[in-house]
C-alpha cells in the first residue's frame, strides 16, 4: 500500500492504482484486528457511498474483517451521514466507504475509533503502523445485512417543525449517494419538490460534486430561477456538504446559512456555544458575540468539528466547505439533508424570501478559497516558510492547522490540505483594498515556496 493513501482524516486515493480490492482487504483485516486489539471491539458498521468501485471494495473490505474474526453488521448503500445514524443507534465503531466530494475516479474509507467521530490525529498513521507490522487476529466472523433507510428518514423528519407556507424547494444531489434517500425524505414534508442529477449511477458526469465551490452550483442557479423556487441546494457525493442558492440564484454563504440558524435557536438552547472552523468569515463570530453567546473556533476537518460539537455538546457548529453540526434537537450526523431542511423549516414560517433574509446580515470583503497545485511532501514546507516569514516579519498569528495571519481590519489563512496535494488560502478584510493586497502577498509566498 502506498504511504500517499492514509491521510489526515482517512484513507484516500486514485481506483484502482492507489485503492483497489487487495488494499480494501488487507484494511479490512487491519481495522478488525486492531479494533480488538486496542479497543475491545467485537463488531463494527459498514456502509458504502454509490461510486462505481464502492461496491467491490466493501465486499472485499467486509472479507477482511470477517477473516479477524470480527462481526460486520453491513448496511450497504448509504449517504455518510446515514452511516453515522448507524453507529450511533448500534453504539459501535464502524468504516464508510467513499471519497466524498472527490472525483468518481477516486475512492477511500472514513474510520471511527472512538463514539465521537471519524479518525483525527494520530489515528490513522497508527492504523497504517498497525497494518505494516502485519501481526493480525485471525478468526471467523459474521455478518448481518441490514438497512438503515426508513429508521433513519422517520428519524430526520420527527426533528422538524415546518409552518405552513409551502417552499418551493429545487435539489441537485449530483448523481451521488443523496439520490437514494432525498425524494424519500422531502417528499413527506410540506414542500413543492423538483429534483436534477437523480441518476444514482455514482460517476458524478456534471460537475465536480464539490458545492462550496460557486462554480458548481450554475446549473442549481439556472434550475431555480426557471422554476421560481424559493431556493436551491446542492449536496456533494456523500451528503455530508451542502451548497444553497436563494430564490435570485445567489449563492448563500455557509456563513450567511449559519447566521440565520443562530438566530433562529439562540433563544431556544442552553448552552450558547456555536462552533466555526478558521476559514470562516468573521461575520459569522461577530454575530455570535453580538448575540451575547460565546464563540469557538476549531481547526478545520469535520472529524474534529464533530467530535467537538459532540464532546462539548454543542448546539450548532459550521465549516466554510459547507460541513453542518445541528446538535441542538438531535444527534448530529452532519446531514446536509437536514441541515437544508432546517432552513426550509425556517423559510416555511417567515414572509421573508431567504435573499431578503440574507440582506440584514453584515457581511466583510471575503475572498474565495483558493487551492494552489503542490505535493503531498512539499506542501508542509510551504506552511512551515511562510510561517518563518511571519516571524521576520513580527505579523500575529494563529497556529491552527496552518497559518491565520490576523492583521488590524482582516486576517489571511493559509494551509496544507489534509485530503489532497494542493495548498489553501481565503483572506478577508473590512476594506476591498486590503483584501487584494492581502490576496497578492499570500499568494506570492506561496508561489515563491512551492517552486
Amino acid at each position: 500500500m502506498k504511504d500517499t493513501i492514509f491521510r489526515e482524516y482517512d484513507i484516500r486515493g486514485k481506483v484502482p492504482s492507489e485503492i483497489n480490492e487487495e488494499v480494501a482487504y488487507k484494511i479490512g483485516l487491519g481495522y478488525g484486528s486492531y479494533i480488538q486489539d486496542f479497543l475491545n471491539q467485537k463488531a463494527c458498521i459498514v456502509s458504502h457511498d454509490n461510486r462505481i468501485s464502492s461496491e467491490s471494495l466493501s465486499v472485499n473490505l467486509i472479507n477482511g474483517l470477517l477473516k479477524s474474526g470480527i462481526k460486520v453488521i453491513d448496511y450497504g448503500l448509504t449517504t455518510t451521514p446515514m452511516h453515522y445514524y448507524a453507529r450511533h443507534v448500534n453504539n459501535l465503531f464502524g468504516v464508510m466507504i467513499t471519497a466524498s466530494h472527490n472525483p468518481s475516479d477516486e475512492n477511500g474509507f472514513k474510520f471511527s475509533f472512538d463514539e465521537f467521530a471519524n479518525a483525527r490525529g494520530t489515528m490513522v498513521q497508527d492504523l497504517k503502523n498497525y497494518i505494516e507490522k502485519g501481526q493480525f487476529i485471525e478468526g471467523n466472523g459474521s455478518i448481518e445485512h441490514k438497512s438503515i433507510k426508513e429508521d433513519y428518514i422517520n428519524y430526520v423528519i420527527s426533528h422538524l417543525k415546518l409552518g405552513k407556507k409551502k417552499i418551493k424547494v429545487v435539489l441537485d444531489p449530483a448523481n451521488g449517494a443523496c439520490t437514494t434517500i432525498a425524494r424519500s425524505i422531502f417528499e413527506k414534508v410540506n414542500v413543492d419538490l423538483t429534483i436534477i442529477n437523480e441518476e444514482n449511477d455514482g460517476t458524478f458526469p456534471h460537475h465536480h460534486p464539490d458545492p462550496s465551490v460557486e462554480e458548481n452550483l450554475e446549473q442549481l442557479k439556472k434550475k431555480v430561477i426557471e422554476l421560481k423556487a424559493d431556493i436551491g441546494i446542492g449536496f456533494d457525493g456523500d451528503g455530508d456538504r451542502i451548497g444553497i442558492v436563494d430564490e435570485l440564484g445567489n449563492r448563500v454563504s455557509i456563513e450567511d446559512y449559519a447566521i440565520i440558524i443562530l438566530r433562529n435557536i439562540i433563544d431556544k438552547v442552553n448552552n450558547k456555544k456555536f462552533l466555526y472552523d478558521p476559514k470562516c468569515s468573521d461575520s459569522f463570530k461577530d454575530e455570535i458575540i453580538r448575540l451575547k453567546a460565546t464563540p469557538v473556533m476549531c481547526r478545520t476537518g469535520s472529524s474534529y468539528t464533530q467530535e467537538k460539537v459532540l464532546r462539548e455538546k454543542i448546539p450548532f457548529g459550521i465549516q466554510y466547505v459547507g460541513h453542518i453540526s445541528i446538535n441542538d434537537r438531535l444527534f448530529s450526523t452532519e446531514s446536509a439533508m437536514y441541515s437544508s431542511l432546517r432552513l426550509i423549516e425556517i423559510l416555511s414560517k417567515t414572509k421573508k424570501s431567504l435573499s431578503e433574509l440574507v440582506e440584514t446580515i453584515p457581511h466583510y470583503y471575503t475572498s474565495e478559497e483558493k487551492r494552489i497545485k503542490s505535493t503531498d511532501t512539499k506542501k508542509k514546507l510551504v506552511i512551515n516558510n511562510i510561517k518563518k516569514y511571519c516571524d521576520e516579519k513580527k505579523y500575529k498569528y494563529i497556529e491552527i492547522d496552518g497559518l491565520k495571519v490576523i492583521f488590524k481590519d482582516g486576517w489571511a489563512y493559509v494551509r496544507a490540505s489534509n485530503t489532497g496535494p494542493t495548498i489553501n488560502l481565503r483572506c478577508e478584510s473590512k476594506n476591498e483594498k486590503d483584501l487584494k493586497n492581502l490576496e497578492k502577498l499570500f499568494t506570492s509566498l506561496i508561489d515563491i515556496f512551492n517552486k
